[in-house]
């Protein structure tokens, strides 16, 4: 269709296509949304004498943008159009790919990139959390576009069943390169692949090996790793250890492009006094989602065996782990000293990593940890796991204990708690390394190297 209708100047009668525009809105989310091609017979029927659209008065602007770009403008062909398959929502900070799918569309978008993405369903969003436009389909926030996707509640099939309808939808929707996040919704790389579009797959983590995942829901990641692996134009990696894990069992080569972060504001604390009663360096901290594989449950073990006023504050929330969550509060009740605050945001958030005394991240699996990278910018002392995807990213600037061992992560604890000036070494210089080391722009520029070096090898 858009050979159709760039193969001439359309004359469109502007007061007229105003009017349809306006009674025709919810047709046109509609048919855009699921069947694209006939959106664009809906539009092309309707198209009258008059004056051409690229000069046409009294069209609504957005309206002639949205069929601007369904007929490809000569002026953008360097303009990318890209779709995001693979997180929960955005914005938000439901998890790392979250924070990470968010970052890289702003930055894409200030770059004159068009950049739809794929929400899921039922993630404490709706439509009138976004701007929308009359006539023009899906939610938009800073400029990108936001089409959310019907899919199941449960956890296991949650995100084969988004990634089946969120691929089918983007295969129509004339995309330059269709970024998949994680291995999970990778399944449906094929498909795009066959149709001729250009895909790339970035790999937060080994996530067939986390713990909350049954047998079944772990070999469909597996699975999905391995199409990754074989039929996408590029492999994107958040870390060396994962580079390797895919040379050595695909033998496939991948780009290593690390997480970045930006030299953040210090919040002075109030609304957390007012919240939690904690007045800044009288908690320790932990932000994550809390399941198996974060570690939590190692945290409370240690952290209950030591005599400390200091109170121990979890910011997160559950991600189709609820048993895992139960245990957690059941621990968390038999020390009054523990703080669960559940997902915070905005103020809140920057306040609770602005003051603490000590972070700790106590993870058996991490892709490439966002929360890490965020309090180090901070100049905090993050005490981690010593994983390689942690001890990486803080080099010498962070104290580390074994991984899995509550006694070491005491003992580390112990100790830090008894030497605030140990803490005060790893804090001065820990924003400086961290914030020198990973950026949001380089990743993004880098990001776009790959976009452009997998449409060239489509073209070849």
């Amino acid at each position: 269709m858009r050979a159709l209708f760039g193969a001439r100047r359309l004359a469109i009668d502007a007061p007229f296509c105003k009017l349809k525009f306006a009674f025709r809105a919810p047709l046109y989310e509609t048919m855009d949304t699921f069947l694209p091609r006939f959106a664009y017979l809906i539009l092309f029927c309707e198209v009258c004498f008059g004056k051409s659209i690229k000069r046409g008065k009294g069209l609504p602007e957005a309206a002639r943008a949205f069929i601007m770009d369904r007929m490809g403008s000569d002026s953008n062909k360097e303009q990318l159009h890209i779709a995001m398959i693979g997180h929960k929502h955005v914005p938000s900070r439901e998890g790392g790919v979250e924070v990470v799918v968010w970052e890289l569309a702003r930055r894409l978008r200030e770059r004159g990139f068009r950049v739809d993405c794929y929400n899921r369903n039922g993630y404490h969003m709706s439509r009138k959390d976004y701007d929308t436009v009359p006539g023009l389909p899906g939610g938009y926030r800073d400029g990108i576009r936001i089409l959310t996707i019907p899919t199941v509640k449960n956890g296991k099939l949650n995100a084969i069943v988004y990634s089946v309808f969120a691929t089918v939808r983007a295969v129509f929707g004339h995309y330059d390169v269709i970024h998949f996040h994680a291995e999970g919704p990778c399944l449906m790389l094929w498909l795009p692949k066959l149709c001729g579009i250009p895909v790339v797959a970035t790999i937060h983590g080994l996530d067939w090996d986390r713990a909350k995942w049954g047998n079944f829901a772990s070999r469909m990641l597996k699975r999905g790793e391995a199409i990754a692996a074989k039929h996408a134009d590029a492999v994107i990696v958040l870390s060396r250890s994962v580079q390797d894990y895919f040379l050595k069992t695909y033998g496939r080569e991948t780009q290593l492009i690390p997480n970045g972060i930006s030299r953040p504001m210090k919040r002075a604390p109030r609304r957390i006094v007012e919240k939690f009663g904690l007045q800044g360096g009288d908690y320790i901290m932990t932000l994550s989602r809390i399941v198996p594989e974060k570690g939590i449950h190692y945290l409370l073990e240690a952290y209950a065996g030591i005599e400390s006023d200091k109170k121990l504050v979890i910011v997160g929330g559950y991600s189709y782990a609820k048993d895992y969550m139960d245990e957690i509060h059941t621990l968390a009740k038999k020390d009054p000293r523990v703080i669960l605050t559940g997902w915070e945001s905005g103020e809140e958030l920057e306040e609770l990593m602005s003051n603490p005394y000590l972070f700790v991240l106590p993870s058996d699996l991490e892709g490439m940890s966002v929360s890490l990278l965020e309090e180090m910018s901070y100049g905090q002392c993050c005490l981690v796991s010593d994983i390689p995807e942690n001890t990486d990213v803080v080099g010498e600037h962070a104290p580390t204990f074994h991984r899995g061992d509550a006694d070491d992560l005491r003992k580390k604890l112990r100790e830090l708690l008894e030497h605030p000036d140990q803490v005060q070494r790893y804090r001065d210089g820990a924003a400086d390394y961290i914030c020198g080391r990973y950026s949001w722009d380089r990743m993004t520029d880098e990001t776009v190297k790959v976009y452009r070096e997998a449409i060239s090898k489509k073209k070849r």
